[in-house]
């Protein structure tokens, strides 16, 4: 059974706990621990940006050139999304991050005669 440490801290409190004290706790109660997953890993170099400018890309119809900011750094992203707004909030995957679902990893790019750095940008739902 996977069951989240979150989920745990509810229950119990765990704080100033080493993990692997815990582990041993749990163990040492009966129950096997087999193993333990840091989910927020694969989530590195994701960050909430900013939409800060959107214009039309010049050589394309359906592609739009956004200035994202992070608070600490602009990016230039192309963006195919035609929900994507100048005011939002985004999900910004920065260079180096891997997409989860796809399996890619973010990177230098030249789409229809512009460079950018290549960066994945989801709306943040309200």
């Amino acid at each position: 059974m996977k069951i989240s440490l979150n989920w745990l801290k509810q229950y119990v409190n765990l704080e100033n706990i080493p993990l692997q004290d815990l582990i041993d706790k749990l163990t040492l109660s009966g129950l096997e621990v087999e193993d333990v997953v840091d989910e927020s890993a694969r989530l590195n170099n994701f960050v909430v940006g900013f939409v800060k400018e959107k214009k039309k890309h010049p050589n394309a119809d359906k592609l739009s050139l956004c200035t994202v900011s992070t608070g600490d750094e602009d990016f230039q992203v192309v963006c195919g999304a035609p929900n994507v707004e100048q005011g939002q909030k985004v999900i910004l995957a920065k260079i180096g991050a891997v997409v989860p679902n796809g399996g890619f990893t973010i990177g230098m790019a030249k789409l229809r005669g512009v460079e950018f750095f290549w960066h994945a940008m989801f709306r943040i739902r309200d």
